[in-house]
């Protein structure tokens, strides 16, 4: 059985708590991600994702100039890099997120999306007879 280090993207995106919203936007449409991890010096202080941008352009007057450290989600929701992906699955459904951050021994090492596991979920059910 996979686990959820195979399944997950090791490129960290990321941006900065001083980036606004309208500069996360960008870059999430620029690199054709959901979510970007918030960096705060050497440690990742929360996680940005495309639901937090809608949100924010409902809920804000003005996404040029709020940053994302007024919409993040923090703390990070993490997952140790070893567990199954069925765990994760059962977490994201759980909390109603569709990104999660895998960590190992603590350390977040990469980002799980949604998509991610329905890829793994899809091939999975192409193998059962």
């Amino acid at each position: 059985m996979a686990t959820i280090g195979q399944l997950m993207n090791r490129d960290l995106s990321v941006v900065t708590e001083d980036m606004t919203v309208k500069q996360a936007a960008g870059q999430m449409h620029e690199q054709r991600i959901g979510s970007l991890l918030v960096k705060k010096g050497n440690d990742f202080s929360g996680i940005v994702t495309e639901t937090d941008v809608v949100r924010a352009v409902a809920e804000q007057d003005d996404v040029a100039k709020t940053s994302v450290v007024h919409v993040m989600s923090s703390p990070i929701l993490t997952v140790e890099k070893k567990l199954s992906p069925h765990y994760a699955r059962d977490l994201m459904a759980n909390k109603r997120i569709r990104h999660l951050a895998v960590s190992d021994n603590g350390k977040i090492v990469g980002i799980l999306s949604a998509r991610d596991l329905l890829a793994y979920f899809k091939t999975m059910s192409k193998e059962v007879p």
